[in-house]
């Protein structure tokens, strides 16, 4: 069979040694966990199953399409080691498995990890010997467990995997832009040697700075020849290798900067409206993983072929691949976490949704299309209002305590606690109702909120409609929200109603359309869940594409 998703999944840090190692894997289902007590870990362990890696077995994909709930499930997989390869440091990397791992590596406990979304990945040099190996990893997930976050979709298993062999440092880098010409590596090194950054544009080297290091946390400077921002449309991306001793890692970054100005998102200097289409990235075949990276950038440019300049990442950790589609279109996208079915009443349910949330934000600081973070989604707090309240702020503060550079939204259309902007969530579906709504914003400065009885808006505050329209359009009985037009002429003079109610509000930033794509349980995209437009896009183009009246100029 052909390799599934072959492409190194992380372009922004990248070396030429490393073997994938998605495709066919030995799978074992695990209904009673006790998968440990029977000794699934060692190698002469019967498996009864196969499944195709990275795909969850709940999918069409894997070859093993069970929708059932499978608290615990075994992959097992053997990799040959050379000498050579030991010599170096060989790190497993995971792209994502839900949500409490285990690895084995020669029947040995290599590493343990909790989180459904995020990568990780272990050191597993002293458990490998040269030759054959046997990999074993076990995933156990209880969906209907208070404290595990999750998304709005179907929570399933999944595992991206991919082997480094040969990785001594840089450790970790963080990028930081300046679009007056200029780039900061902050970068955290093992072991003494020369630091070398290097930056070409189209082939051109534009930049290059060097530094002496014994190992620790350095920041280098590095001055640029030429000047290209990157922009929504316009992903001026710079290429980028970083050096120290033998390592070499391949990277990218995008000049652009983000501020808020009073009721304007600025993006490089320029007031920019966020035409954003809410995507909840889920596919029939794959479910939570793409089927190619080609889909994944398929997406975007279907979202954009609409009039859309970018996506909330609606409760779902998406891969790196996407991000980079997004970096190299110019596309504007928002960071958000899968918090549905977590009780954010308790107290506790901070750790675990807080320690994977971290792991996001520095995973992802780096790519320029990411211009805001929003860790939750429509927070109630069912009377325990000050245990919840106490969760979302002390997520915001450590959000803005890691990334300065970007603004966060506590919690997005639910009861704002600390924010930095206040958006609400609104699917009134008569287009004079909804324009009345916002329209109040312009006249006395108050935004329309139907949970003000709860929550109050600071006059002045940047503001959004980050959901709304969510237009039932479908052949069955699918559910979206409001009754279904009657014909396709009367979705499109809905859609435009409510969409320039928004446009034409000099007091907005942005709005966010639900959404993309149907999903299982939702028929209200703009396109089937097989990704068929239901509409022309070019006519929802022409819609979106209008000037906005709180843009500087035309985008």
């Amino acid at each position: 069979m052909n390799l599934p998703r072959p492409e190194h999944p992380n372009p922004q840090f990248e070396r030429e040694r490393w073997l994938c190692l998605n495709g066919a894997w030995e799978f074992q289902k695990d209904p009673g966990k006790s998968g440990k007590a029977r000794g699934l870990f060692a190698p002469d362990a019967v498996f009864s199953e196969k499944i195709t890696v990275p795909f969850c077995p709940q999918s069409r994909l894997s070859g093993v399409g069970d929708t059932d709930f499978l608290p615990c499930v075994w992959y097992r997989r053997s990799i040959s080691v050379t000498p050579e390869q030991l010599s170096g440091l060989v790190m497993l990397h995971i792209g994502a498995c839900d949500y409490r791992t285990t690895v084995y590596v020669n029947a040995v406990c290599a590493g343990t990890h909790s989180g459904g979304y995020v990568s990780f990945g272990f050191d597993i040099t002293e458990f490998l010997r040269a030759g054959e190996n046997k990999l074993v990893i076990c995933a156990e997930d209880d969906e209907r467990d208070p404290m595990i976050p999750r998304s709005t979709g179907s929570s399933a298993v999944e595992i991206l995997v991919s082997t480094v062999l040969r990785m001594l440092s840089p450790v970790f880098t963080k990028l930081f832009p300046d679009i007056r010409g200029a780039l900061t590596v902050n970068a955290a090194l093992s072991g003494a040697g020369t630091l070398t950054a290097k930056a070409c544009y189209e082939g051109r080297i534009v930049g290059e700075a060097s530094l002496s290091s014994g190992g620790g946390s350095e920041t280098l400077h590095l001055p640029l020849d030429e000047v290209h921002l990157w922009e929504p449309g316009q992903g001026r991306l710079y290429d980028l290798l970083l050096t120290y001793g033998e390592d070499s890692v391949k990277s990218y970054f995008g000049l652009r900067s983000v501020q808020l100005d009073g009721y304007k998102f600025r993006i490089n200097g320029r007031s920019v409206f966020q035409r954003l289409i809410l995507d909840q990235g889920f596919n029939p075949e794959g479910i939570y993983t793409a089927p190619t990276d080609d889909f994944l950038r398929g997406d975007i440019e279907r979202s954009m072929a609409m009039g859309f300049n970018g996506a909330r990442l609606h409760e779902k950790i998406f891969e790196p691949r996407f991000l980079y589609h997004a970096d190299k279109l110019g596309y504007l996208v928002w960071g958000e976490y899968p918090n549905w079915g977590l009780d954010h009443t308790r107290p506790e349910s901070v750790f675990p949704m807080l320690y994977e949330w971290m792991q996001e934000v520095e995973r992802d600081f780096n790519h320029p299309s990411i211009i805001g973070w929003c860790p939750f989604n429509e927070t109630w707090d069912r009377e325990r209002r000050k245990q919840c309240d106490d969760v979302l702020r002390t997520v915001y503060r450590v959000t803005k305590a890691m990334d300065p550079t970007r603004p966060c939204i506590d919690v997005s259309g639910g009861y704002h606690v600390e924010t930095d902007i206040f958006d609400v969530h609104d699917y009134d579906q008569d287009p004079a109702v909804f324009k009345a709504h916002y329209d109040k914003l312009m006249e006395t400065g108050e935004l329309f909120d139907h949970l003000g009885d709860r929550q109050h808006y600071r006059i002045g505050q940047a503001a959004f409609v980050s959901e709304y329209g969510g237009i039932r359009w479908s052949e069955g009985d699918g559910w979206g929200y409001g009754n279904a037009p009657k014909t396709a002429e009367e979705f499109l003079a809905r859609y435009r109603g409510l969409t320039e109610a928004l446009l034409q509000n000099d007091r907005l930033f942005g709005f966010c359309y639900t959404q993309l794509t149907d999903v299982e349980q939702e028929q209200n995209g703009l396109y089937t869940y097989d990704r068929k437009p239901k509409f022309d896009p070019a006519i929802l183009r022409a819609i979106n594409a209008q000037k906005a009246a709180i843009e500087d100029d035309e985008v």
